[in-house]
């Protein structure tokens, strides 16, 4: 599975951006992840395919939205209320299953920065 993330960029604190991320094969699992600069890579949110469940961390809650485009293959990241804490680069990932642990994800696209300023 070939994953390309787009979408990201500078935008002022209060602000919002979606990142996108399409698959080039089937998948059971699409999340994003972050790692900012000197940091350990975290979970940001993930969705379940076939449920179309999502499942966020407790700092993005109430301000990111994931959702699929099935016909599209592909998965949203709505990003709203950006906080100077969400500047990181962004990850997209596929997997077997949803889980906050990087390593089990076995697919990765490669990162797109999204920079907040104040």
């Amino acid at each position: 599975v070939r994953l390309q993330a787009s979408g990201g960029g500078l935008v002022q604190a209060g602000g919002s951006l979606r990142l996108s991320c399409a698959a080039s094969g089937s998948i059971n699992a699409m999340g994003w992840f972050r790692q900012a600069p000197e940091e350990e890579r975290e979970f940001v949110a993930a969705i379940e395919w076939s449920s179309d469940s999502p499942f966020y961390a407790d700092s993005v809650k109430g301000r990111f939205t994931i959702a699929r485009d099935n016909a599209k293959n592909t998965a949203y990241l709505q990003m709203n209320r950006l906080k100077l804490e969400d500047t990181a680069i962004y990850y997209c990932a596929a997997g077997p299953l949803v889980s906050t642990t990087p390593t089990t994800w076995n697919h990765w696209g490669r990162g797109t920065l999204v920079t907040v300023s104040s």
